[in-house]
C-alpha cells in the first residue's frame, strides 16, 4: 500500500521530500490529491510522485493518508471522503486548530486518527512535530507514525491539551528566530559588517547554538555561562539584554501566541 497525501502544498511537498530523501518510501509509493494543476505539476516536478484530483483515489491506495489541506476545507474535504475511509486506515492531520473530537464528528464513526502540529523547518528537514494519536491507534500504528515524521525533523508524543502551547512555541517560534538573526544582522551591520556576510554570521552562529543545546544535553543556562567570562565582552552584552528584557519579551510573545492559538480554535 502506498503512502497518501491530501493536499499537495508546501508542507506537504517538504514532507514528501524528507519522506523520499530518508528512503523509507519511494516516489511510486506516495500518491497526493490535488484540485490544482498547477499544484499537481509542482509536486510532481518536485518530488516526482504520482498525483490525482480524486482524493478518493487516494485512500483506495494508501493505508496511511496525510491531511494536508488548509483547515477551513476540512470539513467539505471530509463530508466528501469518510465513506471511503476503511477500518485499517490511519489518518495523520495536519490542520491546525482541527482537534481529534472534531475530526471524530466529521467522520461519523471511528476513526484512527493522529493529530499532529509541524512547523516550516520541515522544508529543510529540520522540524519539530507534535504528535497525538487517538484511542483507536495502536502502539504500533503509533510508531511507524513517527518513523515517518522523523524523517524531516524531531516527532514527539504530546497531550492534545498542550498543542496550542505547541503552537505558541515550535510553530510560531520560527518567527522569533528571524527576527532575532535579522537583529543580530543589523548589529554586525551597524558594526561596520557587509549585509551578506552579517547574515551568514548571525544565522550560523544560531544554527551553531541550537546543536550545542540539542547534542551536549546541557542546559541552555550552563552553555551560557561557559561563554561569559568575567569582566568580558559577553557579560557585558548579556547585562544590557537583560535590562531590555529579552526574557520577558520572548515569555510575553510566546503567551500572546498561545492565547491566539486558543481564541481562533474556539471561534471555529
Amino acid at each position: 500500500m502506498k503512502l497518501g497525501f491530501i493536499g499537495c502544498g508546501v508542507m506537504a511537498n517538504a514532507m514528501m521530500g524528507g519522506i523520499i530523501k530518508a528512503g523509507l518510501y519511494k516516489p511510486e509509493d506516495i500518491i497526493g490529491g490535488e484540485p490544482s494543476p498547477e499544484g499537481r505539476d509542482k509536486t510532481v516536478r518536485t518530488n516526482g510522485i504520482h498525483v490525482t484530483e480524486d482524493n478518493k483515489k487516494v485512500l483506495d491506495e494508501s493505508d496511511y493518508v496525510f491531511f494536508t489541506v488548509k483547515p477551513q476545507y476540512y470539513t467539505e474535504m471530509i463530508a466528501g471522503i469518510k465513506d471511503h475511509i476503511r477500518e485499517d486506515h490511519v489518518i495523520i492531520s495536519v490542520g491546525a486548530g482541527r482537534t481529534l473530537s472534531y475530526l471524530e464528528e466529521q467522520f461519523g464513526k471511528p476513526v484512527k486518527t493522529i493529530r499532529i502540529m509541524p512547523n516550516t523547518p520541515a522544508q529543510v528537514g529540520e522540524a519539530m512535530t507534535a504528535v497525538c494519536p487517538n484511542k483507536h491507534v495502536t502502539e504500533e500504528e503509533t510508531k511507524k507514525a513517527l518513523t515517518i515524521l522523523r524523517t524531516f525533523g524531531k516527532a514527539e508524543l504530546m497531550p492534545e491539551h498542550l498543542f496550542d502551547i505547541v503552537t505558541g512555541v515550535s510553530g510560531s517560534g520560527p518567527a522569533y528566530v528571524f527576527m532575532f538573526i535579522e537583529a543580530l544582522a543589523d548589529a554586525a551591520v551597524n558594526g561596520g559588517m557587509p549585509r551578506s556576510a552579517a547574515y551568514t554570521f548571525a544565522a550560523q552562529t544560531v544554527c551553531g547554538s541550537a546543536r550545542m543545546v540539542m547534542e551536549t544535553g546541557k542546559h541552555p543556562g550552563e552553555l551560557k555561562d561557559m561563554v561569559t567570562s568575567p569582566a568580558g565582552t559577553t557579560i557585558a552584552g548579556v547585562r544590557v539584554l537583560e535590562k531590555m528584557g529579552l526574557r520577558s519579551a520572548v515569555i510575553e510573545g510566546v503567551a500572546a501566541a498561545t492565547e491566539k492559538s486558543i481564541e481562533l480554535q474556539k471561534a471555529k
